[in-house]
């Protein structure tokens, strides 16, 4: 009597074993493409921010750039007059007169 409880037992916690296992499976089969169009879609998004952030390096770096053209010879600053201010601005004379 005592080994078929055991046996009854052991029997029901196998079935109910298998059973959640089934469930599980399910489940992850249901939800797997769902994570996946998510995974790809996250992944793409990565991509692109990384193609930004290599052209936005590319800039800053301006190895591929030549400014030489662009340099100013410190002699020819000598030949040019700093500019006067228009108003030789007074607080205390005239604002408050």
């Amino acid at each position: 009597m005592k080994n078929i409880l055991v046996l009854l037992l052991l029997s029901s916690l196998t079935l109910m074993a298998e059973n959640n296992e089934s469930k599980q499976t399910q489940t992850e089969e249901k939800n797997s493409p769902q994570q996946k169009n998510a995974t790809e879609a996250s992944i793409q998004k990565v991509m692109e921010q990384e193609k930004k952030f290599a052209k936005e390096k590319k800039f800053y770096n301006a190895d591929e750039y030549d400014f030489k053209g662009a340099e100013v010879d410190p002699k020819s600053l000598d030949k040019i007059k700093a500019p006067e201010p228009d108003d030789d601005f007074d607080m205390s004379t005239g604002v408050y007169d």
